[in-house]
């Protein structure tokens, strides 16, 4: 996953931001990965390098979505590392936007009505026919958002793979997002489970 503030996002979206500097201690992605931005959808990363402060140019800081290059090292002298001088060490990330990957826009409706809980009552009950998985696997990824797949598995005592294939399953109901590390329940998914402890409203 490549974290941003809300204020990147339109311009990450639109192109007209293209490039990030960051302070790791190595390199967290690598040339042609894609990585989830939550909420905005999938960037892609298209070169890596690294540089110092002083690299950095005026038309580097407008790619990197600010007005001028001392803003920008302003900002990130402004993190958890704090100050940060021309021969400090920085990642220079060039990406582009690549879309909502595989998110399900069903995902993100979070109004459901009673209709629509037996709707998806109705269709885990057919995934569930031969052996029951469906509640057990939401309430899980509720419990542990952003687990790698492997490790949820194994509290499920099932096969990872077997497992990846039943989330997907559910993702195409709108019910879970997938993330570059494990999953979370969609806005949908929350409002499903949330119904169900509630049966008046069903």
């Amino acid at each position: 996953m490549l974290l941003f503030q809300k204020s990147f996002h339109a311009g990450l979206q639109s192109g007209a931001v293209t490039l990030t500097y960051r302070r790791w201690p190595t390199a967290r992605v690598k040339a042609g990965g894609r990585y989830r931005c939550h909420p905005i959808g999938v960037l892609e990363v298209d070169a890596v390098s690294r540089v110092k402060v002083k690299d950095i140019t005026g038309e580097d800081a407008v790619r990197a979505g600010f007005e001028t290059r001392e803003a920008l090292v302003h900002y990130l002298a402004g993190g958890p590392k704090g100050k940060l001088d021309d021969d400090t060490e920085l990642f220079r990330v060039e990406l582009h936007f690549a879309g909502d990957g595989d998110r399900v826009p069903l995902a993100l409706e979070a109004e459901l009505s009673a209709d629509d809980v037996r709707a998806l009552q109705t269709k885990l009950k057919k995934l569930d026919a031969d052996n029951p998985w469906t509640l057990e696997t939401l309430r899980l990824i509720e419990r542990r958002p952003q687990v790698v797949a492997r490790l949820l598995a194994q509290e499920l005592g099932r096969e990872r793979d077997a497992f990846k294939v039943d989330v997907r399953k559910l993702k195409r109901l709108g019910l879970t997002q997938s993330f570059e590390v494990g999953y979370e329940l969609s806005p949908r998914g929350k409002a499903f489970l949330e119904a169900l402890g509630h049966p008046s409203r069903i």
